[in-house]
């Protein structure tokens, strides 16, 4: 089902609307889209088009995706890929588990809309719906309150690989619901078989692309490039039955980290990312909006406490999988800070694709309009009481956020910093003798006097937390050493100096420091200072 073209310009003119008053609100972007389509849907000023499964699988699933992918670092993932695909597949398998089986057992204390029970199968294909987390407002809170770049980075990568493992097992349980006999062996292979086949698929168009952008140079075309690789390689990967979501996600990590890296000169991969950055944003808002308008609240009071189990069943169920994975991982080099936890647990907000997920059930399933008011109630609440409390949640667990003595440090060292940088320019251009000097010795003047007011600024700061900046910078300066050498390393690999087995183990020991600097920063510097001080003591 396509939208009208007048419905698309009213949908963009909500959105940046919304947008504008989101930030004079302080509220998060997301919220304030589903709060104003529901706010559209009741008012009815205008047709008010709803997310249907065509809609969403064939015009922002894959450009949402390839976005994501595409910025993503697929060494940094691999570095962190204990924590990272042990939440997206053994831990969304079994948060749809536990989901189905809390929601089956709290239930049973509330009155149902037909007075039967909900099979065991039914409530599997409800904890499916319901498993993939989809966390852009969050995401966008962290990156703005300078959360640690590995939390953002779990989150985000999670989802995009949580979506797929997801979708997959939301058709092999619906099979189940629908009474076709599947055995435990079964669903195995065919998770396999999707997840592998739409890897595999995603890997060859994503190369494929890749070595067709080395030979371009063009920046039009290689934005083409770019989306053929996005829309191609997930709507090839449904047509063979393959995971659409786990093609693109390969397919956008290795344009992004091989195609952009080895084929774009910077000025095109620079217009290639604000591409996306803009596609991103535009798919986000308008898929936001519709889940508003998508949502009668008027069903959803009908139910209100089954709605409510329903919350509470997923919400235990990421908690599990949560605290599960971060005991697991306790004892190993891809350890999650405590803090950290509760972060993952509240950041796993629900979107479209779980409403898009209800709504592509068949018409003859048992429980079906209940199933699909279920799962958009726990949407609206996840958006709404996770996405509204994330952030004071969050500052309170002391994982965001800087205080405004830290922003002012921050401001006024890069003012000398930047000062610095300027009056070496100016120097090397009063060494060429082809500008004017006074000219020259004008700029020459001003900006020595703002490295001074910057010096002078940064000294009267009163900062309680000095040692904390300097733990900061330490951590800056130690992770910047630690990807020179895996820099180094690698040129040696590249020029026969090493052999592949060395160098793995040298890379493998500097993937363990930039995990351990990345959730211990404080251990880390606390062991280096103790370093120091023997050294200075010796």
């Amino acid at each position: 089902m396509m939208i009208p073209e007048t419905d698309i310009l009213l949908l963009f003119v909500a959105a940046s609307l919304l947008s504008v008053l989101s930030s004079r609100l302080h509220l998060p972007y997301t919220v304030a889209l589903v709060l104003g389509g529901l706010l559209l849907g009741a008012l009815h000023l205008f047709h008010t088009p709803v997310l249907t499964h065509d809609l969403v699988f064939n015009l922002f699933l894959p450009g949402l995706i390839f976005e994501s992918a595409y910025h993503l670092s697929a060494s940094a993932m691999w570095r962190d890929r204990l924590a990272i695909f042990g939440l997206a597949v053994p831990g969304v398998f079994l948060s749809m588990v536990v989901t189905a089986y809390v929601f089956l057992w709290s239930s049973e204390y509330l009155p149902h809309l037909s007075g039967a029970m909900i099979p065991l199968a039914v409530a599997l294909v409800f904890g499916a719906a319901v498993a993939a987390t989809d966390p852009i407002s969050v995401v966008a809170i962290f990156r703005k309150l300078m959360a640690p770049e590995r939390l953002t980075f779990m989150i985000e990568s999670e989802s995009l690989l949580n979506d797929g493992t997801a979708i997959v097992f939301f058709g092999l349980f619906l099979a189940l619901a629908e009474g076709k006999v599947v055995s435990i062996a079964h669903l195995g292979i065919d998770f396999v078989s999707e997840v592998g086949g739409g890897a595999l698929l995603g890997l060859v168009i994503g190369w494929l692309s890749s070595e067709a952008i080395k030979r371009v140079d063009d920046g039009m075309v290689e934005i083409t490039i770019t989306i053929l690789a996005a829309y191609g390689s997930f709507l090839l990967a449904i047509q063979l039955g393959y995971s659409g979501v786990i093609a693109t996600v390969v397919a956008g990590l290795l344009c992004g980290n091989y195609g952009a890296q080895k084929g774009m000169t910077a000025s095109v991969r620079m217009a290639v990312n604000i591409f996306w950055e803009y596609i991103g944003f535009a798919l986000n808002s308008l898929i936001f909006l519709l889940v508003g308008l998508t949502i009668n609240l008027l069903d959803l009071a009908h139910i209100w406490a089954l709605i409510l189990a329903a919350y509470v069943a997923v919400t235990i169920a990421r908690g599990a999988v949560v605290y599960g994975m971060g005991a697991i991982l306790s004892r190993t080099r891809a350890k999650i800070p405590l803090s950290w936890n509760f972060v993952l647990l509240w950041g796993g907000i629900r979107g479209a694709l779980s409403m898009v997920l209800a709504l592509s059930l068949p018409v003859g399933l048992p429980h079906r309009e209940l199933l699909i008011n279920l799962v958009f109630g726990v949407v609206l609440l996840t958006i709404m009481v996770q996405g509204l409390s994330i952030s004071p949640l969050a500052r309170t667990l002391k994982v965001l956020g800087k205080n405004e003595s830290d922003q002012k440090t921050e401001v006024q060292r890069l003012r000398m910093f930047l000062a610095k940088a300027d009056l070496h320019e100016l120097e090397q251009l009063q060494k060429e003798g082809l500008r004017d000097q006074h000219a020259l010795q004008a700029l020459t003047r001003y900006f020595e006097a703002e490295q001074q007011e910057a010096s002078k600024q940064l000294q009267q700061l009163d900062n309680p937390d000095s040692n904390r900046i300097l733990q900061e910078d330490f951590v800056r300066l130690y992770r910047r050493i630690l990807l020179s050498r895996k820099e180094k390393i690698n040129q040696a690999r590249r020029e026969g100096l090493l052999n592949d087995i060395s160098a793995e183990k040298l890379l493998v020991d500097i993937d363990a420091q930039l995990l351990e600097i990345a959730s211990q920063p404080e251990a880390v510097f606390e062991r280096m200072s103790v370093v120091k001080e023997e050294n200075a003591g010796a």
